[in-house]
């Protein structure tokens, strides 16, 4: 799977929208979930269980993008994320 694919992925499942600064050639992990995450799960976990396994030992940068465009902290939840998507 290639980053713009998981990118689009992320956002269809987990209604999540991400931003993944490595080459549009970096091959990764395909995005094996069938449900979203719970909306109490912080980012930082989401990333930490979801993101990051699938990126392996690559040193890439992940940014979650909130509604209003901005960087929310990593300890927002994603219930809290996702309804900026909408407001």
């Amino acid at each position: 799977m290639r980053v713009a694919e998981l990118e689009d992925e992320v956002y269809n499942l987990d209604e999540i929208r991400i931003v993944i600064r490595a080459s549009r050639k970096l091959e990764i992990g395909d995005y094996q979930y069938e449900r979203k995450a719970a909306d109490n799960t912080s980012i930082t976990e989401w990333l930490e269980q979801r993101i990051y396994p699938l990126l392996g030992s690559e040193r890439v940068r992940v940014e979650v993008i909130d509604g209003y465009g901005g960087l929310p902290h990593g300890r927002t939840k994603l219930g809290s994320v996702r309804a900026t998507y909408w407001e």
